[in-house]
């Protein structure tokens, strides 16, 4: 009987410092140390106006419908970052299809002059979290034609803001080129008002 005892107090000293360890102490250095190392990471990459308002972040996308601006992938979880994620369709699915044909008609609708074939993949589908906020560099130039039209601006300054908006590899290597929506609408608005 004893025995049972000391160890059914051993068990819930044990527990109870794992619980102490991983679900205190751990996360309250971690989120110390990234707010030294990083603090702007570490507070979710945000993007502010010029009036100091938060208007998004770097990490998450947002929905652009309006013709004056570029277009950011489809989400199937409409950019809800409470609930990350993706239909996990493979290429045979039906529902797949049909989601892009329907984002293929809005396309076609919005961006007359610019061919089908010229679209990019990244444009009628979803990433896997389904809140990437980036397009490719090519997923950029396949709207240059619709918001030329719409705005006023020349394609070659448009060209030139998508040029300066395009991060590369990370550390030169890893992932594909691409371009921050957000960012790339934000410095557009700059020459549009």
């Amino acid at each position: 009987m004893k025995t049972e005892q000391k160890l059914a107090g051993t068990i819930i000293r044990t527990s109870f410092l794992i619980m102490l360890l991983g679900g205190f102490i751990y996360p309250l250095a971690a989120t110390g140390v990234a707010q030294v190392i990083m603090p702007e990471k570490a507070d979710g990459s945000l993007i502010y106006n010029d009036k100091d308002e938060v208007i998004g972040s770097e990490l998450i996308g947002q929905q652009f419908t309006n013709p004056e601006f570029f277009h950011g992938r489809v989400s199937a979880i409409e950019f809800d970052a409470s609930g990350s994620g993706s239909n996990n369709y493979a290429s045979s699915n039906e529902d797949l299809h049909e989601r892009t044909k329907e984002t293929l008609e809005v396309w076609k609708s919005a961006n007359p002059e610019t061919p089908i074939s010229e679209v990019p993949i990244d444009l009628v589908t979803d990433s896997g979290s389904g809140l990437d906020p980036h397009i490719s560099p090519e997923g950029a130039l396949a709207q240059v034609n619709r918001i030329s039209n719409t705005t006023g601006i020349e394609k070659e300054e448009l060209k030139k803001l998508i040029e300066n908006n395009t991060q590369g590899k990370e550390m030169g290597i890893f992932g594909e080129a691409r371009v921050n929506v957000l960012q790339l609408n934000l410095d557009l608005k700059k020459l549009l008002y």
